[in-house]
């Protein structure tokens, strides 16, 4: 291969250190440049709402690489840079000071963003979203600094977490979420309710099928401070502090406006290429044409940051490689460890079997369709299954169910 090829990322987490990897790893000898908005060095997320949020890894411990490795590796790193423009039919990016930077391929890497809520109070100064090193320290300052009372609004992955550390913290917590459970879409309501379970064992106050209307705050000037959530019903929940956790949506505006095919993340095949051939996109923008599930997935996992760039990277090389991998996902909340392997969409199973002691929360639990064949499975404070569980899943075959559940026959 030319030395003399240019190669460019565009996104500064782990997606795109991990592409900046591979290709070093795969003897690319050209030119890589990975361009990041942050000002920091490439990091995992995970942390922000797990140990690092719970006071127990520093930032220094979760940087993907530190700077000396790009530099020995002779990638460079434009930090604080976001780049404005994609002319696809030009194979250039456009760069804030309006110069341009061509290249022969592209991966897209560009990540996602907290959604907000367009209600009166959202833009209050004690208002606040989880995505970045800064968000996390500021919740951490929060959460040891006298606030005594926060409102999380969503019940999702980062609510959870987020609340799980805060009751550590003897924060009172308040979550307000407008469906019947949490997680429901994640993990149906078979599942969601041994999450409900847990917070609730743990102090957290739930409010099920709430609106809210509105962030109150002190008075009506723009820099007044939130001091409760309105609900619908006309219900006030007073609050030192607001967390908006409602999803995040992904950053799909560059490959959008450069003509990507785009539909709730940019469109790319098994090779993880999108609509333009010397494109490729990964992470949490990557609604990816999985061909062991045979359906479009878009997953907002930590697991496919750090897998998909291995493929997009040998795929920008021009070798043939499919990103087959099964979905994975974990968390940690109070004394409840989980991992999740595989994609049990919601209305899309039959059944869920559960194997172990619900009641203790040591468990594994899988999702079958209407021939009883596995479809994802989670296992709860039992280790050492997950590979059992995606030979289940990628048998494809039908189970005992009976059998399944009881934990005297082998997985």
């Amino acid at each position: 291969m030319s030395s003399d090829r240019h190669f460019v990322i565009v996104g500064g987490g782990l997606a795109a250190a991990k592409v900046a990897e591979a290709l070093r790893d795969k003897d690319f000898g050209g030119t890589v440049t990975l361009i990041g908005a942050e000002e920091h060095l490439p990091y995992d997320r995970p942390p922000l709402s797990k140990e690092h949020l719970a006071g127990k890894k520093a930032f220094t411990e979760f940087i993907v690489q530190p700077a000396q490795w790009y530099r020995d590796h002779h990638v460079d790193v434009r930090l604080g840079t976001t780049v404005t423009g994609l002319d696809a039919a030009a194979k250039t990016v456009t760069l804030p000071d309006g110069s341009t930077l061509p290249y022969d391929k592209l991966a897209l890497a560009t990540g996602s963003t907290p959604r907000t809520l367009s209600i009166p109070g959202a833009d209050a100064p004690n208002v606040y979203t989880l995505r970045t090193i800064e968000d996390s320290d500021t919740l951490i300052e929060l959460f040891g600094g006298g606030t005594r009372r926060i409102v999380i609004i969503g019940a999702g992955w980062i609510g959870l977490e987020v609340a799980a550390a805060a009751r550590a913290a003897d924060v009172e917590v308040t979550i307000v979420e407008l469906g019947d459970l949490p997680l429901r879409a994640a993990l149906g309501p078979e599942m969601g309710q041994v999450f409900a379970d847990l917070h609730r064992a743990n102090g957290v106050d739930f409010r099920f099928g709430a609106q809210v209307e509105a962030i109150t705050t002190e008075d009506a000037i723009a820099t007044a401070l939130a001091n409760g959530v309105r609900l619908a019903d006309g219900s006030t929940i007073e609050a030192d502090a607001v967390l908006i956790a409602v999803g995040a949506r992904p950053n799909v505006e560059l490959a959008a406006d450069a003509g990507l095919a785009v539909d709730d993340g940019v469109l790319v095949d098994e090779r993880l290429v999108t609509s333009d051939p010397d494109i490729v996109a990964v992470g949490d923008i990557a609604a990816h044409r999985h061909p062991v599930l045979d359906r479009r997935i878009r997953v907002e996992h930590w697991a496919n940051a750090l897998n998909q760039p291995a493929v997009a990277a040998a795929t920008m090389l021009g070798k043939e490689v499919a990103y087959d991998r099964l979905p994975y996902f974990f968390t940690d909340q109070y004394d409840l460890g989980m991992e999740y392997t595989g994609y049990a969409a919601p209305g899309e199973y039959a059944r869920v079997v559960v194997r172990g002691d619900r009641a203790a929360r040591e468990f594994v639990a899988f999702w079958l369709d209407s021939d009883n064949r596995v479809l994802a499975g989670m296992n709860v404070n039992v280790w050492d299954v997950t590979d059992r569980i995606k030979e289940l899943i990628l048998a494809g075959a039908p189970v005992d169910p009976d059998r399944l559940a009881d934990t005297g026959t082998s997985l």
